[in-house]
């Protein structure tokens, strides 16, 4: 019964993905987000077509009243969002439904144009279609809303709202809206999310909301999920919903008996099991008792999985500074053992983090650079790479959700002015340090807990470069984020949160050169706004009589 319940369901999902082909947003994991910087684009390539649009409707006006209202719908958005694309852009559900609308909705558009031909819109159409996001970019952008969904523990119902902090671009989902992002988790045997966004579907279905869907096919889909997560008399209450409304459905009919054998089936096993137990008569003994305390005790005691330790400081939760040692912490004017260039004009340092230890360093990049150093980022922003420790080359990973750009002297004389500016406030050596890396992460994107620097078992990580390992890291932020986007350390319970103007800098390397692994760190997805970084990733080599080598292992 279930296997020709999967072959008519793989059927009837085929025919839901040609009635609604979903388009999103940022992860995954993310499986090619588009960084704020090329969305806000995509933002004015909608307004053009909207334009291009209008002038067809003015040709056509009586025929075709059913295109000019969309046309007038997405003329008010787009005129909306193009008075503030970054903040537009930073709340999720605008950049879903942007790359809904560019990736099926305009395609939808154009059939029905053309049912009715006009060479201008349908041309120009054609032309700003080259920069639509792909099916790719879609499934990316499903996937960031649930990895936000899931990291800072909101519900369907508060997505789908977009009652979201820092929000200035509040956006609702609709039913469809609601049902394709359900769609996608189930195309991805997520029967978790896929109940979730179902759910949420049939709750704005159920409150009023006019939609083309039925509740049959939102129940059909709801019923299966949660029968896939084992909640058999769950799955039966929804099949018996589903057939109140259409008592004619095939499948319902069959998963109804189906559900209902196995509902008595595990009815009998549980009775079974319990008799069995009763005619034992077992009891514990005290040693058994002592046994279970101390089974209890020692889970009590487990350490938290990293996952979760990295979610919770996401969340602002987990940190775990005392207020001892919090009161060793110091804020200061700064000039690097009278560095010439700060005799006059110290910089402002502040402790962030004791072990390991993090300094911050305020106002230390000016508007100014940072508008150029992303202007020269922005048209070489590609997806990011992480070293891929067996073969020491760079390669994507589904951990890194962002895109970046690699910047030299030989672009800008600014970045050479950076670079000896990082220099001079930490000592260290420049020449041998990899080039300034530009990254920007969207909404949903991400750098999942990884170490900077390579370990023992990875003694290929660096061989190209040849400067040996990464010593230290220096990380601009050149934008504040709205919600989200901190820097944590997972292993030391610390949280950084990203502040525009400033930089954090830590060791990745004891000064005998043995790694530091309370360093393992990550940058939280970003839930509202966008996230502008900038890093330098410097090396050993250079640094013999900059960071004399210590004496003992972790000195």
């Amino acid at each position: 019964m279930l296997l020709a319940k999967k072959k008519k369901h793989a059927t009837s999902s085929a025919l839901f993905d040609h009635l609604f082909l979903f388009s999103c947003i940022v992860f995954f994991c993310f499986s090619a987000l588009h960084p704020t910087g090329q969305m806000t684009d995509l933002l004015y390539t909608e307004k053009d077509l909207v334009t291009s649009l209008k002038d067809y409707i003015r040709a056509e006006e009586n025929k075709l009243e059913r295109v000019k209202r969309w046309a007038d719908k997405m003329d008010s958005l787009t005129a909306t969002a193009t008075q503030d694309p970054e903040g537009f852009l930073g709340h999720p559900v605008n950049a879903f439904k942007l790359m809904k609308r560019l990736n099926t909705e305009w395609g939808d558009l154009e059939s029905l144009v053309l049912s009715d031909t006009t060479d201008g819109f349908i041309s120009n159409l054609t032309i700003q279609r080259q920069h639509f996001p792909t099916e790719e970019d879609q499934t990316g952008a499903a996937k960031a809303l649930l990895r936000l969904q899931d990291t800072y523990r909101l519900d369907a119902n508060t997505i789908s709202t977009g009652d979201l902090p820092g929000v200035t671009h509040k956006s609702h989902m609709t039913v469809e809206d609601c049902f394709e992002l359900g769609k996608i988790a189930y195309s991805d045997v997520d029967y978790y999310h896929t109940e979730l966004w179902m759910a949420q579907a049939l709750k704005q279905l159920d409150e009023g909301e006019e939609s083309p869907l039925d509740k049959v096919l939102v129940l059909d889909y709801l019923s299966y999920a949660i029968y896939q997560q084992g909640e058999i008399e769950r799955a039966l209450e929804y099949t018996r919903k589903l057939l109140s409304l259409d008592p004619e459905h095939q499948r319902a009919k069959g998963n109804l008996k189906y559900f209902e054998f196995q509902l008595e089936k595990q009815r009998k096993v549980e009775e079974e099991k319990a008799q069995k137990q009763k005619e034992r008569g077992k009891r514990e003994t005290t040693e058994t008792k002592k046994e279970k305390k101390k089974s209890k005790a020692q889970t009590a005691f487990q350490l938290i999985p990293e996952r979760k330790k990295y979610e919770m400081l996401c969340r602002g939760e987990g940190i775990k500074m005392t207020p001892r040692r919090q009161s060793r912490l110091f804020c200061r004017y700064y000039d690097n053992n009278r560095n010439p260039k700060y005799l006059l004009a110290p910089v402002k340092q502040q402790d962030e983090w004791d072990r390991p230890y993090i300094v911050r360093y305020l106002d230390i990049i000016s508007d100014k650079e940072i508008e150029r150093v992303k202007q020269l980022a922005k048209p070489r922003l590609r997806r990011a790479t992480v070293h891929d420790p067996q073969t020491g080359k760079l390669t994507t990973a589904q951990y890194r959700v962002s895109k970046s750009a690699w910047l030299t002297g030989y672009d800008d004389p600014m970045i050479d002015m950076i670079n000896q500016r990082i220099e001079d406030l930490t000592g260290l050596e420049m020449d041998t340090a990899e080039e300034l890396q530009v990254a920007n992460y969207g909404v949903g994107g991400q750098y999942e807990p990884h170490f900077d620097f390579g370990r023992k078992d990875e003694p290929d990580a660096f061989k190209e470069l040849g400067t040996g390992n990464r010593i230290a890291t220096w990380l601009f932020y050149m934008s504040d984020v709205a919600a989200g986007g901190a820097t944590v350390f997972p292993d030391v319970g610390a949280a950084v949160w990203p502040k525009k103007g400033t930089a954090v800098f830590w060791y990745n390397l004891f000064a005998s050169g043995e790694g530091d692994y309370s360093t393992r760190h990550a940058a939280c997805p970003v839930l509202v706004g966008n996230k502008w970084v900038s890093n330098k990733w410097i090396h050993e080599r250079g640094q013999e009589w900059r960071r004399p080598c210590g004496l003992s292992e972790s000195e």
